[in-house]
């Protein structure tokens, strides 16, 4: 079978429309229809019902698209393998890592990954559906929260990092050595929105103690968050590390925060049935012994 003929079927199955599944693969309409029916008589059922202007995917197609990117995605290794074999150390790696993380710790990793490797090409996102990328062949790698066991996954811990209360250094909190998270909803708090990562989890440990966060104010960035503590706004409950990465905010103070502390763990993870070129080993080994150190394993 031609998986050329499955990457038109992916195309087809992702829109549920002929014309623009044909669009996205630089093909003309019929051409695509008809390679459609070649594919179909293949199996010797629909895979998809034409409904008027409806496409309507079958049970056949269906069943299809959970093999189509195994299928897909074993073509791309043998490839990846072969080529390899030709160059060395070349390739690309796709890693999905979250936000914050995203956007302060890594960049480091990332230049230094570039000097020992330069013929290897990283595409890094954004996300925070780590998990979720990973298993849909979206990314090679991937950096988020612990979830639950997966066989089909390979997921390697990167260690723990516990929440402290961040305060403007001119404050009286500024003073106290640790606090709980009870008495710090007596201040006015800044918190990202809910639905992002680090707010539900700190949400979560507030739950289990019976009381729900309560905020004055609520932005998207971290970087917002300490401009407004800075400002006397409110406090902020974010992770240990984050002030690591804004040295000149000496205005601000962070306290431990104990009798339920959030903590985050996090985890590396990618498909058990995955080859594993060398470029996306380097990448991993580079990952794992950058979250070692910074955790000072």
């Amino acid at each position: 079978m031609d998986t050329r003929n499955i990457q038109y079927f992916m195309a087809v199955y992702k829109h549920l429309h002929f014309t623009k599944a044909a669009e996205e693969l630089g093909i003309s309409q019929p051409t695509l229809s008809q390679q459609i029916r070649l594919l179909e008589a293949d199996f010797g059922t629909p895979l998809f019902d034409r409904i008027g202007k409806k496409v309507v995917a079958t049970e056949a197609g269906n069943l299809l698209w959970r093999f189509g990117e195994k299928m897909l995605q074993t073509e791309l290794d043998a490839k990846t393998a072969i080529q390899e074999l030709q160059s060395g150390n070349s390739g690309t790696v796709r890693l999905a890592v979250l936000p914050s993380d995203l956007d302060f710790h890594l960049v480091p990793l990332f230049v230094e990954f570039n000097t020992k490797y330069p013929g290897i090409k990283l595409q890094a996102f954004s996300s925070i559906q780590i998990q979720e990328e990973v298993l849909n062949h979206r990314v090679d790698i991937g950096i988020g929260l612990v979830g639950p066991p997966d066989k089909r996954l390979i997921q390697i811990p990167l260690g723990s990092e516990p929440y402290y209360l961040f305060v403007n250094s001119a404050s009286e909190l500024a003073t106290r050595k640790e606090i709980t998270l009870q008495e710090v909803m007596d201040h006015a708090l800044v918190m990202y929105p809910k639905g992002f990562l680090g707010r539900d989890l700190v949400e979560e440990v507030c739950i289990k103690q019976g009381f729900e966060l309560t905020t004055v104010m609520e932005t998207a960035t971290a970087a917002s968050l300490l401009q407004l503590v800075s400002a006397g706004v409110g406090v902020t409950i974010q992770p240990k590390g984050l002030l690591r990465n804004y040295p000149e905010r000496t205005d601000i103070t962070a306290i431990p925060i104990t009798d339920g502390t959030p903590v985050r763990h996090l985890e590396l993870v990618y498909l058990a049935d995955r080859f594993i070129s060398s470029s996306h080993q380097q990448l991993t080994n580079g990952l794992i012994g950058f979250y070692n150190e910074r955790n000072g394993s």
